[in-house]
């Protein structure tokens, strides 16, 4: 199974696979039903989650209901428990929207919700993250997770984070983040697919983000609350939900 993910992930371009998930997705929820395992954004549980990953591949870690990762059902639990993001009319926008989130997003009567993105089939708005046709200080709440490692000119893309979020409004930008290492590394010079699946951990990345992201983030202007959530949760529901115990949420204020 792990050979058959990887292949398909390295081959099918990601709008498809996100189609082709809708039918997937719940054959391969029945199938796997259990108790051992529990997505905390459906509540389904499941004797086993699915491996994932570009290079080496993590066990247990894809749910078969949602196809949520560890990050998402993270995410989720700080915006449920920590936030009034489902209780509160808020302004949000949603870049590169991941499907687990985007019809319950969408479904929430408190939200005007708008999504964006230059090649999802779920964007609203088709947009360059580096130039957004959106006002100054328009949302709320911006979440933008594992987009900026796309980016070769991230700065840019913060400096429109900063200028479309709120006075007072909440960012939340999930990265892949390597905690040893001190500096982000990057190279322009890097552009094979299997050279950058190599050295930055996917064929699409291109950089490896390392604990400076929270102070580039700062130094855009963000106040940055570097949230060790997992810390926060009980370690035998880390387990249960397939979290990653001492994953960072960046939680950024203008």
């Amino acid at each position: 199974m792990k050979k058959l993910f990887k292949l398909i992930l390295n081959t099918i371009p990601r709008p498809i696979l996100i189609r082709l998930s809708i039918v997937v997705r719940p054959i391969l929820a029945f199938l796997l039903k259990g108790s051992r395992f529990t997505d905390p954004i459906d509540g389904k549980s499941f004797r086993m989650f699915l491996p994932y990953g570009y290079g080496n591949q993590r066990n247990n870690v894809l749910s078969p209901s949602t196809l949520s990762l560890e990050r998402h059902r993270l995410l989720w639990l700080y915006l449920q428990n920590e936030t009034d993001f489902f209780t509160t009319p808020k302004k949000v926008l949603h870049f590169a929207p991941e499907q687990e989130f985007y019809k319950r997003f969408k479904k929430q009567s408190n939200l005007e919700y708008t999504t964006t993105d230059l090649f999802s089939p779920l964007a609203d708005v088709k947009a360059d993250i580096c130039n957004l046709p959106f006002e100054d200080n328009s949302y709320d709440i911006v979440l933008c997770n594992h987009v900026l490692e796309h980016i070769p000119d991230d700065t840019k893309a913060m400096q429109e984070l900063y200028r479309v979020l709120k006075l007072g409004g909440m960012g939340i930008f999930q990265i892949p983040q390597d905690l040893s290492r001190a500096t982000t590394f990057t190279d322009n010079s890097i552009t094979d697919p299997k050279e950058r699946a190599k050295i930055f951990g996917q064929y699409d990345h291109v950089r490896v983000y390392g604990r400076d992201y929270f102070d580039k983030l700062r130094n855009i202007g963000f106040t940055v609350i570097e949230e060790d959530y997992t810390a926060k949760i009980a370690p035998e529901l880390v387990e249960k939900y397939c979290l990653a115990k001492g994953e960072i949420i960046p939680v950024c204020y203008k």
